[in-house]
């Protein structure tokens, strides 16, 4: 049995928190032992109600250089005898690395969610990591640009491939509850609503596909961490200005995405940069055609499967997903064939498998880089 503190300053639900809670439950099925570090205040606590509250340490890290919280969190590891800290937000890197120093017994990993580089301080202040982790070969080559090669490893994140022998029932009743029509194609996103996931662009899309397509139903789904929800706004006012209110219907976070995914005809990705992108991943464990930007992330996931766009394109965009909802057989055989790249490549019990593989070889001295599966 591994003790591990996981540690997370995130205030927000996100693709990276995501990881990190199903991460904890999986080791804790293992019989691993799983302690846990977040912020005071922050909305996803609720979420990690398996794990026994008195594994629960809440500290403020407001920077990289939060050195009375990096104490606190020392101090923790050696009363918990802690095997492990694993820090999944870059902010608690250099907090994580002084709790090993001076706790000296604890191991260090962490893992980088996002393609954004580190800063140049990071490969002198973080020199004591044993293993960093990438979620795709695109994070790898940002983290050997910090680290050394043998201590950089590659883990894909990964979701349960669900059962969807409901589909067709969860889709009725979605379209029935918000009231779209039956007969409706629907395109979907999920994710935070902010620039940089180019929702922006899928509405330009949209208004182009509308020109032509009747039926075409636009669903965005995803949270405003913006000030005064401000980018929802702007979405909403564009969406007014192309004459389109009756066909976009607009959601917030989703607790239960099964429905909204049932529902698609077309999932859609228009991010503008994404490390990796675990809505998208969720959308082909469903089984849906998608269609998505030239990220590092989309290109890991679709390989030469699905339709893969210019960032920023949204002409482009509006002709890959007109592709399928001109199509339908087209889209149902992609989709199956993007929920078989799920389950072979992509599944939960592999990212749990090869994290536990690598805490073993950590705690034993081994050389990760090379014991672990890099791809």
């Amino acid at each position: 049995m591994v003790r591990i503190l996981q540690i997370s300053s995130a205030k927000t639900f996100g693709g990276g928190e995501r990881h990190m809670m199903d991460l904890c439950r999986g080791l804790q099925d293992r019989g691993h032992e799983v302690f846990v570090a977040l912020r005071p205040t922050n909305e996803w606590e609720s979420r990690l109600d398996f794990v026994p509250q008195e594994n629960f340490l809440h500290v403020s890290i407001r920077n990289s250089f939060g050195m009375f919280s990096a104490k606190r969190i020392g101090r923790f590891l050696k009363e918990n005898n802690i095997d492990i800290i694993h820090a999944h937000v870059a902010r608690d890197y250099l907090a994580a690395s002084v709790a090993c120093r001076i706790s000296r017994e604890t191991r260090f990993v962490l893992t980088r969610h996002v393609m954004f580089p580190l800063k140049p301080f990071h490969k002198f202040a973080l020199n004591n990591v044993d293993t960093a982790v990438a979620v795709s070969p695109a994070v790898r080559g940002q983290l050997e640009k910090i680290f050394p090669s043998e201590k950089v490893v590659v883990i894909n994140n990964g979701l349960n491939i669900p059962d969807i022998a409901d589909n067709d029932r969860l889709g009725r009743e979605f379209r029935a509850f918000h009231n779209i029509p039956p007969d409706a194609k629907i395109v979907g996103t999920i994710g935070e609503l902010k620039p940089l996931k180019g929702q922006r662009d899928l509405v330009l899309a949209a208004n182009e596909i509308a020109k032509t397509d009747d039926k075409a139903f636009f669903v965005v789904a995803g949270k405003d961490n913006t000030a005064d929800r401000r980018f929802r706004r702007e979405l909403r006012r564009l969406v007014k200005v192309f004459g389109l209110e009756k066909r976009f219907l607009w959601l917030d976070w989703l607790e239960d995405t099964s429905p909204f995914f049932a529902a698609l005809d077309v999932f859609v990705t228009p991010s503008h940069s994404e490390s990796f992108g675990l809505a998208l991943l969720e959308a082909m464990t469903r089984g849906k055609a998608v269609v998505a930007t030239a990220t590092d992330g989309a290109k890991e996931l679709l390989g030469s499967v699905g339709k893969i766009t210019p960032i920023a394109d949204p002409l482009e965009l509006s002709r890959a997903i007109t592709t399928f909802l001109d199509d339908s057989e087209l889209a149902c055989v992609t989709g199956e064939k993007l929920r078989e790249i799920a389950a072979e490549r992509f599944s939960l019990k592999r990212m749990v498998d090869l994290t536990e593989k690598l805490y073993l070889n950590v705690t034993a001295g081994t050389d990760n880089a090379r014991s672990t599966d890099r791809s």
